[in-house]
């Protein structure tokens, strides 16, 4: 494959949904380019702004919050993982109102907590927090939350 090939084939990857470098670089690889042929195709991408590291962690941050109602460590660990910087992943949380995130937590808990159906409470408690934990919310706020939910069944 050509340099002008990749390009305009990465060009439509990146214009399709908004890409992180390391994804882009793996497809590069996947289509047997060299190094020297990435780093001319990723500058290009760049320069004509198909990809942004910024662009793309507030996107995920957002769409990630919105959609799948992922916490901020959840976010931040899949952005780490994705390889970009802290400044970015900072930014990127800062994309998510203070408000929206109480109140998405919010929903979600109930929701969860009124579908499990547990007759011990040491049980339904310990699966409530195990769901909130592994959706990437803050260990303080689901133990407040499970406090505040077994006073309502008193």
């Amino acid at each position: 494959m050509t340099i002008r090939e990749a390009k305009q084939k990465l060009e439509h990857f990146c214009a399709y949904q908004e890409r992180c470098h390391a994804e882009v670089v793996s497809k590069l690889y996947d289509l047997k380019m060299t190094s020297d042929e990435i780093d001319i195709v990723i500058v290009h991408l760049i320069q004509e702004n198909f990809l942004n590291e910024t662009r793309f962690a507030c996107s995920f941050a957002r769409g990630k919050h919105r959609i799948k109602y992922w916490g901020k460590i959840r976010i931040t660990n899949e952005l780490k993982f994705r390889q970009i910087s802290s400044t970015n992943i900072a930014l990127a949380l800062k994309e998510i109102s203070a408000e929206e995130y109480a109140e998405t937590f919010e929903q979600l808990s109930e929701r969860c907590w009124n579908s499990i159906h547990e007759k011990n409470i040491l049980k339904k408690r310990k699966k409530f927090c195990d769901y909130m934990l592994r959706r990437g919310y803050e260990s303080d706020l689901i133990y407040n939350k499970v406090k505040e939910l077994e006073l309502d069944l008193e």
